[in-house]
């Protein structure tokens, strides 16, 4: 489909079930993958991002099986892949080149990792320099210090019965999380050392907590030093179920604070271990009345009496939710006064340069909006957005997500709006579903 016509709605309101995380399933899934036994993962989510995850692992000698919709049955190989010779095309699936290039690393095989041309403009220098500290034998196939990798049979540097490493934590926790999965397969004592501050650091916690699920403990100082102890192995908890997704949550909810609502989300609740889970506590400081169970999420338009409470402008720090960072941009749209989105820079390594992307089709809805090195400046069009504004998505599927709360405001046109494959196809379904336009 070349774009999507959206009429102008008149308010949102339903329930929403949502699909499965995409951080936690590609964790989940390597992670059963290296795990001594057989895991049966419950409510996988379904996406173009996991199925690179699945099929690279059915390459490298995993026995994958389907036994439901959302449903797979992995049995793991006890941290050894058993195809030694392989070459992986993994889209344009971070979760999945990040771990994979660190997991394969410690595999004594001979390995080529590629990508859309897309991720062969995402950097990854600072992950390969924190391997080869480590002895991995690893080489740029393109450009230096981008995909595509050719990683080769390499033997890892120990002193003292010890790995100690550094890396950078100002460019993606992608990279720190690949070490934190790769290390404990040596069986070693591993010290990660993080240089600079950590950013999205709501997603280390995540890693770390799908670790623990299969068995390993990872102890942390202040979130800048990582000591894995020695002699820990992944083994499967049996079965595991996928928490909905946090970041797919965030479209659901604001446009039940934008149109009135309420609209309740299922999947995710007041214990998820997402850090977009913060995404509601923002939506609640720009004026949204937000509920909370363990399992379900509600927004809705604040009221004084009968009257309608508009949503007002927030200065917020978003480095513990960068995604969801994206829906408070399109939500600003509809507040009062100038909302300041700070600490944002990793949004130019994406899917493509957010930033940048965010602020041209911004403009085209009338906001008047400042771009800095790591921050957007939002100011909302004084007469309402411009009608049949047609966003491009830059193939980006949080572009086409965010932006399609606009309709809220004025009918809009979505290009290409299928990108949203990659970790929800579904999306419009259920927009459709909660959304209700003037003809409907």
């Amino acid at each position: 489909m070349k774009w999507l016509d959206l009429p102008l709605a008149k308010k949102a309101q339903g329930t929403i079930q949502l699909p499965g995380s995409k951080s936690i399933s590609n964790r989940i899934l390597l992670l059963a993958a290296l795990a001594q036994g057989i895991t049966q993962i419950h409510d996988l989510l379904t996406s173009d991002d996991t199925a690179h995850m699945l099929d690279a692992l059915a390459q490298l000698g995993v026995a994958v099986t389907q036994t439901g919709k959302n449903d797979y049955r992995i049995c793991g190989i006890n941290e050894t892949f058993p195809v030694t010779n392989a070459n992986l095309f993994l889209g344009n699936a971070g979760t999945a080149f990040r771990p994979l290039v660190a997991v394969l690393s410690l595999m004594h095989g001979h390995y080529r990792l590629s990508g859309v041309p897309r991720m062969h403009e995402r950097p990854i220098a600072d992950l390969v320099d924190a391997l080869r500290q480590l002895g991995a034998n690893i080489n740029y196939l393109g450009n230096p210090g981008f995909p595509p990798l050719e990683i080769k049979p390499s033997t890892l540097h120990i002193i003292d019965d010890t790995h100690t490493v550094t890396v950078k934590g100002n460019v993606s926790s992608q990279f720190l999380t690949g070490l934190l999965m790769a290390l404990p397969l040596s069986g070693k004592k591993s010290i990660i050392e993080v240089i600079g501050t950590l950013i999205s650091q709501p997603y280390i916690e995540l890693t770390l907590a799908q670790m623990q699920h299969f068995g390993v403990q990872v102890k942390h100082t202040r979130w800048q030093q990582f000591v894995i102890p020695a002699q820990q192995k992944y083994r499967s908890p049996g079965h595991i179920s996928v928490e909905g997704d946090a970041s797919s949550a965030s479209y659901f909810l604001a446009a039940g604070a934008i149109g009135d609502g309420p609209v309740k989300v299922y999947g995710v609740g007041r214990n998820s271990v997402q850090g977009d889970i913060r995404f509601a506590t923002a939506l609640e400081q720009m004026g949204a009345k937000i509920s909370m169970g363990e399992n379900w999420i509600e927004a809705s338009s604040a009221r004084n009496g009968y009257n309608r409470k508009l949503l007002h402008a927030i200065d917020l720090d978003c480095n513990h939710i960068p995604d969801a960072a994206m829906t408070l941009a399109v939500t600003a749209l509809f507040a009062e006064g100038v909302t300041m989105l700070r600490n944002i820079a990793s949004w130019r390594l994406k899917e493509t340069d957010r930033l940048a992307a965010m602020s041209t089709e911004l403009k085209k809805l009338g906001a008047i909006v400042e771009e800095g090195a790591d921050y957007l400046r939002i100011t909302p069009p004084i007469h309402g957005l411009t009608p049949n504004a047609a966003i491009d998505t830059y193939d980006d599927h949080r572009m086409a997500m965010c932006f399609s709360l606009a309709c809220l405001g004025a009918p809009v046109r979505i290009n290409d709006p299928d990108c949203v494959n990659k970790t929800f196809p579904d999306y419009f379904e259920k927009l459709s579903q909660i959304v209700h336009s003037e003809i409907n």
